[in-house]
């Protein structure tokens, strides 16, 4: 049974104007999935439909084999969950938010809470409205991780923080939680951190899944072609050639991103238009990700 599923999940929120149009993948236990996609590409929205908080209009989330609306409380029991807009109330000191979430996790792990509070240096007699952006977010991180959840989702949980406490934030409830076996959704901005922390990447553009891939085989299994301009080479003819999946108009060429090797896709192209002098050019992860993003729009 996967962790977590979502099965052809639609969602608007005006009339035909859909966010999520058929979005379905699945996490396994232990799995670290980094969710990319561009502002309101729906990330946010699939991770509140996970949550219970809203419903999909078609289309089936289910978490450890539940609904999360059928069973609201045995689904939170077991899930953690930070976003970047989460509010604490603001009237309570941090030592009564952490007593309150204690108090509603049997599995509560009160030396990991203690730990987090020392890592994170926590004033724990302050109020939640006192404290930093950064300070706010690791009380909320704490709560939701000192119960050991079986999974935890980060809806962008580090936005806003500079580089050294984004780092910091993620890979503390990241790294620590993986190595027990928690199966953790992040969404992120930044393919950095996916990069360095994700076994596997899901993204989401104009409301589909465009890609489903293992880090290392989105690396491997993925070229960036660049084919001179000329009549016969258009965003269409490039994109019927078998394998290519993005396609942008730049200056110096057009860019095409193919689901394939160099060599392959190099083929692929010259047996298209005959001899254009293509070439392939090594791309870090970060770039192909923006022109695969632009080809697409």
């Amino acid at each position: 049974m996967s962790i977590i599923e979502f099965n052809n999940i639609h969602r608007a929120y005006k009339r035909g104007i859909d966010v999520l149009r058929g979005v379905s993948f699945s996490l396994e236990k232990g799995e670290v999935v980094g969710l990319l996609g561009k502002n309101g590409a729906g990330k946010t929205t699939l991770m509140r439909i996970a949550m219970g908080m809203i419903e999909p209009q078609k289309g089936i989330v289910s978490l450890f084999g539940l609904g999360p609306r059928d069973e609201p409380i045995q689904v939170k029991r077991r899930v953690g969950y930070v976003s970047e807009d989460q509010i604490l109330p603001e009237f309570l000191r941090v030592r009564e938010v952490i007593q309150l979430h204690r108090g509603l996790f049997p599995t509560w792990d009160e030396a990991l809470e203690h730990d987090l509070c020392k890592r994170f240096s926590l004033p724990l007699n302050a109020k939640i409205r006192s404290l930093s952006k950064g300070q706010a977010r690791q009380v909320a991180l704490l709560c939701a991780v000192s119960h050991r959840p079986e999974l935890l989702l980060l809806d962008e949980p580090a936005g806003g923080l500079d580089p050294a406490a984004r780092r910091e934030f993620l890979e503390t409830s990241i790294q620590m939680l993986n190595e027990t076996g928690t199966t953790i959704l992040f969404s992120s901005h930044y393919m950095s951190d996916v990069e360095r922390l994700a076994g596997r990447v899901v993204m989401i553009h104009e409301g589909g899944v465009l890609i489903d891939s293992d880090i290392d085989l989105l690396r491997e299994g993925h070229s960036l072609v660049l084919v001179p301009h000329a009549p016969k080479v258009t965003r269409d003819a490039l994109l019927s050639i078998e394998g290519c999946i993005g396609v942008r108009d730049r200056s110096d060429a057009m860019h095409a991103v193919f689901r394939c090797q160099p060599r392959d896709a190099l083929d692929r192209v010259a047996r298209q238009f005959g001899s254009t002098g293509a070439r392939h050019r090594d791309v870090a992860l970060e770039e192909m990700f923006i022109e695969l993003v632009g080809g697409q729009s």
